[in-house]
């Protein structure tokens, strides 16, 4: 009896190891990736109708050279509503910054056409927004006509019905492009060991994102995943082609208000590839506020 009585408590422990053993072992990159996808889906879901302020600095650090080049390096501070609105098709999402102010003096009344255009659904909301993409990128410097430098953009890759556009890897390069050098990094892109970096690289045309003449261009860049939750912390988002090379790095971190995880902080780069060109930005967000729920 009192051998039964071992056995039993040998088997217990047994099956007590293997319980933590299947507990403890770490996820898979296509578990991780699923997780992921259901977090942006959420995400996306939960932080249509906020809007943040946005203050962003763009620097031209060089011109191109060439004849007529300029020579001194020009600045621009911008202040503008960033927000996340459902567009057409409805499965997708579209991000717009709306300037109010530069350089210190506004360019619009405060109260507010934004609020208007998400207090209702007109018809024309779709002609409003496209309007206001094209106004607000009129405010971009540098020699890189761009709409990219929206900090949600590369979240749209991780959504469930994108993941198959690219191919996933993780990998041991943890260091964000622009804030990549000697000194210590920017603490709003400090990540933990705990968390995975995971390298993407777009293969299939369409892509995503195109050039001003409508030519392909593929992306490639890393994103930073608590491999438990799903949540990303970091985002990384590289589109070259044979002029240009465009860097946008994101951070994200909880607000408190909101109850999850918005972007804080983000830094650009883009590099003329023939001209030695460079133009870099800078922009932080808060004042996060719920419009209405969409």
């Amino acid at each position: 009896m009192e051998l039964f009585r071992k056995t039993q408590w040998v088997f217990a422990t047994i099956g007590t190891l293997l319980v933590c053993s299947l507990q403890a072992r770490e996820p898979t990159l296509a578990e991780v990736l699923a997780r992921a996808g259901r977090y942006v889906t959420e995400f996306e879901r939960q932080l249509a109708g906020i809007v943040a302020e946005e203050q962003y600095v763009q620097q031209v650090i060089r011109f191109g050279r060439g004849p007529g080049s300029l020579v001194n390096p020009m600045r621009i501070n911008l202040r503008s509503d960033l927000v996340l609105l459902r567009g057409r098709p409805a499965a997708a999402w579209v991000q717009f910054r709306d300037v109010f102010e530069v350089d210190g003096s506004p360019v619009r009344d405060r109260a507010d056409r934004l609020t208007e255009l998400l207090a209702t659904n007109p018809p024309s909301r779709d002609a409003q927004i496209r309007k206001i993409l094209e106004t607000s990128a009129r405010y971009n410097i540098g020699e890189v006509e761009r709409n990219i430098n929206v900090p949600l953009l590369a979240l749209q890759f991780l959504e469930p019905a994108n993941q198959r556009r690219f191919r996933f890897t993780r990998t041991a390069e943890r260091q964000p492009a622009t804030v990549a050098g000697p000194a210590a990094p920017d603490e709003a892109f400090r990540i933990s060991v705990e968390m995975w970096a995971i390298q993407y690289q777009e293969r299939q045309e369409p892509t995503i994102i195109r050039t001003t003449t409508g030519k392909d261009l593929r992306s490639r860049g890393r994103f930073w995943i608590d491999p438990v939750t799903g949540h990303v912390l970091m985002s990384e988002l590289v589109a070259e082609d044979r002029a240009v090379r465009a860097t946008i790095d994101v951070s994200y971190q909880s607000e408190p208000l909101l109850g999850m995880l918005v972007p804080i902080e983000m830094r650009e780069r883009y590099e003329g590839r023939r001209d030695n060109a460079l133009t870099e930005g800078h922009a932080t967000y808060g004042r996060f506020r719920q419009v209405r729920p969409l």
